[in-house]
């Protein structure tokens, strides 16, 4: 992540970070993945480091990892409202997969 960040706000599958000119949001669950590329995310239009990941057919998928958000662009309302958004689809994801 280079130098260090701030701790904004931390839920279960997300950091939020104040990293200088941008709010940087980490998705938990990637945390383990080699960057091997930064470029811009077609979900948030922000550059975004990216790793990969590989299905049961060894399929390999980039993913996001980090996005930064410029704050000349982006408040923290408007990142926190992403990463609950993404915190919400993890939700759902474990319920249908983990069931009680």
């Amino acid at each position: 992540m280079g130098q260090e960040q701030k701790l904004l706000k931390k839920g279960e599958f997300f950091f939020i970070y104040d990293a200088d000119s941008a709010l940087l949001l980490e998705d938990k669950t990637k945390r383990g993945l080699n960057v091997i590329e930064r470029s811009i995310d077609e979900r948030f239009g922000v550059e975004a480091e990216k790793g990969m990941i590989y299905d049961m057919d060894g399929i390999g998928h980039k993913v996001g990892i980090r996005w930064r958000f410029p704050k000349s662009e982006f408040s923290f309302d408007d990142v926190l409202k992403k990463a609950i958004d993404m915190e919400e689809q993890y939700r759902k994801i474990r319920e249908m997969t983990c069931p009680d």
